[in-house]
């Protein structure tokens, strides 16, 4: 293969030959390190997407490379038709750290909500006693869950589903944050099975719900023998200055999923945790995957959630988040474009007034890489700021700069 390319010929190569499904910012990277990614001409950038919060703990921390590598030169993977010296150890571990008692490994983030919908209509069907084929999910607007056929029958925005029906069924949509809603709607309908929700809408730009929607919402699906299903592939894994955004209210979801983090970003693993009353409704040959629960990954989850605990970056998240939504906001006090900044932990959304300009996040974005900081915008107007959490206070101020530098050159 032909080395030492121009970043131009990189990208005309993935144009020519990927499909075009992504909207890319022009930098072709090649190395990261911590916070810190380097182009194809050596040029450093603050990561602040951390790769849609997969890269929580830093671009290939060394124990959790070290993990891969070791595991790679032993075995890969055997599929589940024999068991492996790593997934049982890794079973429990995942398991007790959040509390549950049982997991069903899958790869993406996508996969495991796909196996979480299954899991609650076959629990929907055989505990609580659903007819066949009569089971409802709730979920919400604006959610994003992945891009599969049967979640994106669910969204409710125009680019992830147009032109890819005929949808699939048995999901009602109601608003966000909204308590009565969720409140008729259980009332109203006795075959809904399971209530999906994101803690945090990551995709809708880090929608923060009101104090106590959370926890209301739990208690009406407890009351109406409703699953409350949290999906935390985004949120979880201390991103939101929490192990996961649901521990803010102390909600112990029915079902939970997670992805992305945990692996730290070096391999993809999610999973699916719940209760053994609720798991054991799947028995052997009714869902599965032949990478889920592979060697590999439990090895590797298994450092990247020790590496949560012993650096201590839920805590970190927490308090550098303070700091960061502080400092945005006095500046947004005085902003002509940025006009309020949102979020928890180090999940953060900057709005933009792009009343006179459609693309101004955009090219606030583009001028954020010539001063050395990553970021992308989502829904037009909301630039989504996300650094590893291994970010120190030091820097987080020094990228603080960059982005109040860029916008006061936009204004």
């Amino acid at each position: 293969m032909e080395s030492n390319l121009s970043p131009l010929h990189i990208m005309e190569l993935e144009n020519r030959y990927g499909a075009h499904n992504y909207h890319p910012l022009p930098v072709v990277l090649e190395r990261g390190e911590g916070v810190f990614v380097w182009d194809v001409e050596g040029k450093r950038y603050y990561d602040f997407l951390s790769a849609y919060s997969a890269v929580n703990q830093g671009h290939c921390h060394p124990k959790i490379i070290n993990t891969l590598l070791e595991q790679a030169k032993k075995l890969t993977l055997t599929s589940r038709a024999f068991y492996n010296d790593k997934l049982g150890i890794y079973e429990e571990f995942v398991t007790r750290y959040f509390g549950f008692e049982k997991v069903l490994p899958m790869n993406t983030g996508a996969e495991a909500v796909e196996t979480a919908l299954k899991l609650c209509r076959k629990w929907g069907y055989e505990k609580k006693g659903i007819l066949d084929d009569q089971a409802q999910i709730v979920v919400c607007e604006n959610n994003f869950h992945g891009r599969t056929t049967a979640i994106v029958s669910f969204s409710t925005d125009p680019d992830a589903y147009t032109h890819y029906g005929p949808f699939t069924p048995g999901f009602i949509k109601i608003p966000y944050n909204n308590l009565p809603a969720l409140e008729k709607v259980l009332s109203e309908n006795p075959n809904i099975a399971g209530f999906l929700v994101e803690p945090i809408q990551g995709e809708a730009g880090a929608y923060v719900p009101d104090d106590g929607y959370l926890n209301a919402c739990y208690e009406v699906c407890k009351a109406k023998n409703v699953l409350f299903i949290a999906d935390e592939v985004q949120t979880g894994i201390a991103r939101t200055g929490k192990l996961l955004a649901c521990d803010y209210e102390n909600i112990h979801p029915d079902i939970l999923i997670l992805g992305k983090a945990l692996s730290g970003g070096v391999y993809p693993v999610s999973a699916v945790l719940s209760s053994a009353e609720i798991m054991n409704c799947i028995k052997p040959g009714q869902h599965g995957s032949t990478f889920g629960g592979n060697p590999l990954a439990a090895s590797v989850a298994i450092s990247a959630l020790e590496v949560i605990k012993d650096e201590h970056l839920a805590e970190k998240a927490f308090q550098l988040g303070i700091i960061f939504r502080e400092e945005l906001s006095e500046f947004c006090k005085t902003s002509k474009v940025a006009e309020y900044v949102r979020g928890k932990g180090l999940l953060n959304a900057l709005v933009i007034n792009n009343s006179s300009y459609k693309d101004l996040a955009w090219e606030i974005c583009l001028k954020l890489k010539d001063g050395g900081l990553l970021a992308k915008p989502t829904h037009t107007n909301i630039i989504r700021f996300a650094p590893p959490l291994v970010i120190t206070e030091a820097q987080l101020k020094e990228c603080l700069e960059i982005i109040k530098i860029t916008i006061r050159g936009v204004e």
